[in-house]
């Protein structure tokens, strides 16, 4: 297999690049190479979202999807094929300013600066997903959008003005970022083989089918998998790690789908995390809520539920609710594949039940769920943050009876893990307050937390049982509305606080 250059399209032309290092960023790319200095560098970790850049991809049905990702943490060869789109491409030919830029001109989005062009390409990637002159996205819309994006100059109150200001301007008549002639240069650049990119005695492999992936991961069982390196790409530019040769799951198409059979939804290792999020929200809505305060969108539409399972993280907030759902994980090596229990997959911190070169294929979750489900995450700020300890309950009440249950947390020990004493003190009890605080006090037999920067382990401890009595007042035979026992839900507001 020949090595090949990296192609993709930037600046209204197609880009090759054949010697840059493999784990070298679109970031460092873009200031150091193509010098496109609009684009700046925070955190180096996906968080702060000043080095957000927008990624086409050209779809099945032929149109491009725009999807705003962080730079920082982005390995240059996973852009083959693709588009990149940044700040510089923006402005038009004349010198007239994009509708998301002049809307942050006239709502004063903007002081210092530094971290304006990457709240204005999260906002340009909203921008495509609605028709200029019609009707602007939700307050809420533009504040999930912006959840990868911090500023501490204006606040958000002017930003979000810009975003609903930009649809009502008028649109762009350049032409110059027009996705169908973008549509039409990535169908040229489209790979029917397996992509190899070799540099430094590195290579970088993105194969096209689940066979040729298997074959690879199979014959060199310590190869790295690269899923959306929202976390092994900090293993470069915070612990400045030598990764060796890499294998990309990106590009491979039928590990990148999402059907529904035997009544189970399967989700492919390739699909992003906003892309599963959304097939399992349709079905479990309760999720919702889990599903938006998942790190951001910009780290959601590059990383995947694929790789958040095989990273098997304590704090990964994905396995507790799926956990609890009953969910499966298919494990594949070569062209065999295996399925168990995602809560087997995982034996002690880091390790997993995984064999050489076996590897993460899909994901499988019954569409019927619980008859009660809910998940909960405690972190010290509601957005883009990690949990100190995300919870997962599924109880099923027959005639007052819990006759099934399935509980959950992540933080809570050094695996993702299901809390069996907590289960055994409520099956077969009726759901009531004396149940709820009998499985209050079996969390105590379930885990021994620690105590980190993120919380103590007596607070890991009190928040979990405490979430598990919210859980009975929100399900039991009398349950208390939204309103009562969550404050960010319609209508709450008005706390009583009652002193002896």
């Amino acid at each position: 297999m020949e090595t090949q250059t990296i192609r993709f399209f930037h600046r209204g032309q197609v880009k090759e690049v054949s010697d840059a290092p493999i784990t070298r960023t679109v970031l460092q790319y873009l200031r150091e190479d193509a010098r496109c200095t609009g684009t700046k560098e925070g955190c180096a970790e996906g968080d702060c979202g000043a080095c957000t850049v927008v990624i086409g991809e050209l779809q099945d049905g032929g149109d491009v999807e725009f999807k705003a990702v962080n730079a920082c943490i982005q390995f240059l060869p996973t852009l083959d094929g693709k588009a990149l789109i940044t700040v510089e491409d923006l402005r038009q030919a004349d010198g007239t300013l994009h509708p998301v830029q002049e809307a942050m001109v006239e709502c004063h989005g903007s002081q210092c600066g530094f971290c304006t062009p990457g709240f204005v390409m999260s906002l340009w990637a909203l921008y495509q997903q609605h028709n200029p002159g019609g009707e602007a996205p939700s307050r809420q819309t533009i504040c999930d959008a912006l959840t990868g994006n911090l500023c501490r100059c204006t606040g958000y109150r002017p930003i979000i003005d810009a975003g609903e200001r930009m649809m009502a301007l008028p649109a762009p008549t350049d032409g110059k970022l027009d996705p169908k002639q973008i549509a039409d240069t990535l169908r040229n650049l489209k790979r029917g083989e397996t992509f190899r990119y070799r540099a430094q005695g590195q290579d970088f492999f993105a194969p096209r089918t689940a066979a040729e992936f298997g074959a690879i991961k199979a014959a060199q069982p310590d190869i790295r998998i690269l899923a959306g390196s929202t976390d092994v790409g900090l293993w470069v530019t915070k612990q400045f790690r030598e990764l060796g040769s890499l294998l990309y799951v990106g590009q491979v198409e039928d590990l990148n789908q999402i059907a529904q059979r035997d009544g189970m939804i399967e989700i492919g290792a390739a699909v992003t995390l906003e892309k599963a999020y959304a097939a399992l929200n349709a079905a479990h809505p309760e999720l919702e809520e889990l599903w938006k305060r998942f790190a951001s969108l910009p780290i959601r539409n590059a990383g995947t539920l694929g790789g958040n399972i095989a990273n098997g993280s304590p704090i990964g907030d994905s396995m507790p609710a799926l956990i609890a759902l009953g969910a499966e994980v298919v494990l594949q090596h070569g062209e065999t594949r295996r399925t168990l229990p995602l809560e087997d997959l995982y034996l002690a911190y880091q390790k997993t039940a995984m064999q050489p070169g076996e590897f993460v294929a899909a994901l499988r979750v019954p569409v019927a769920g619980p008859q009660h489900f809910r998940t909960y995450k405690l972190s010290k700020r509601f957005d883009e943050d990690i949990s100190a300890v995300c919870a997962a309950f599924g109880i099923t009440v027959q005639d007052g009876i819990v006759t099934e249950a399935r509980i959950a947390f992540g933080g809570m020990a050094a695996t993702p893990k299901r809390a069996a004493a907590t289960e055994a003190a409520l099956t077969g009890q009726p759901w009531n307050e004396a149940t709820a605080r009998a499985g209050m006090a079996a969390l105590a037999q379930d885990y021994t937390p620690l105590t980190d920067m993120r919380a103590t382990a007596s607070y890991r401890s009190r928040g979990a049982a405490n979430l598990l009595y919210r859980f009975w007042l929100e399900t039991a035979s009398e349950a208390l509305p939204a309103a009562a026992v969550n404050v960010r839900a319609p209508g709450a507001g008005t706390i009583a606080i009652v002193t002896a």
